[in-house]
């Protein structure tokens, strides 16, 4: 259990580092990115062990990494908005 507390926090942190690395423009701050990568990792390994029990490793590991994907892109903010043709 302890490995994977510690691989989905890992994983959430590598996901939140390349997202911040492609997207510098549509994230908030970096360190914003990365603990909310990391938090959502270990939040959606505690949901999947929690539901599922022990032995199922690997898909808690991609539980986790759907959660963080899934509270890194509640940060993403929208484009500029363009003005519309007719106004």
């Amino acid at each position: 259990m302890l490995l994977e507390a510690l691989a989905s926090g890992l994983l959430g942190l590598a996901l939140a580092w390349a997202a911040a690395q492609r997207l510098p423009h549509r994230l908030p701050s970096r360190h914003l990115v990365l603990s909310t990568g990391t938090a959502g990792g270990l939040f959606g390994a505690f949901v999947t062990h929690s539901a599922l029990g022990s032995g199922h490793v690997v898909v808690t590991l991609i539980g986790a990494i759907a959660v963080a994907s899934a509270s890194l892109s509640l940060l993403l903010r929208t484009g500029r908005l363009r003005p519309s043709a007719s106004a």
